[in-house]
């Protein structure tokens, strides 16, 4: 159980590097087109929350983000246990989590550089980054697991 810690570990690695690289390497505004017109990195800094929301509340993001770590922690020991899908998606959140939280400690903003045109709808989705992407997947898979858990619990009935 205690070596899925090493996947927030993971995510946490992959986030910081990859926000390093970008920082390193790229100007803020810079546009490198990986896959036209639909995929890019595109190095931008966000001082709020997703798409933008409650720029520059770092006290509010502060207590959010530690209240997250102690919940996850929380529900990874007492919830998740024998469930492996839960503690990977609880995991997932706690990278994510602290991937982010990093940025805003250290450089009082989250580095974004994913910038995504979804085809279908032609929809530019809001730039994200790695910790973004494990906090998503890992709602999802939460979501599954209450789904799967809620039929489980009603098939025991």
């Amino acid at each position: 159980m205690k070596k899925m810690y090493l996947l927030a570990f993971f995510v946490i690695l992959i986030d910081q590097w990859t926000k390093w690289l970008v920082v390193k390497n790229m100007e803020l505004g810079e546009r490198l087109i990986v896959w036209d017109p639909w995929f890019a990195l595109l190095s931008h800094r966000n001082r709020g929350a997703a798409w933008g929301m409650l720029q520059g509340q770092i006290g509010f993001f502060t207590i959010v983000t530690i209240a997250v770590i102690i919940g996850v922690i929380y529900f990874y020991h007492k919830e998740a246990k024998g469930k492996p899908l839960m503690q990977a998606s609880l995991m997932l959140l706690l990278g994510g989590a602290i991937g982010n939280f990093i940025d805003r400690l250290f450089r009082g903003e989250v580095v974004d550089f994913f910038d995504v045109l979804i085809p279908v709808i032609d929809y530019d989705f809001p730039i994200f980054n790695i910790a973004d992407a494990a906090l998503t997947i890992s709602v999802v898979l939460l979501f599954f697991v209450i789904l799967f858990d809620k039929d489980e619990k009603e098939k025991v009935k």
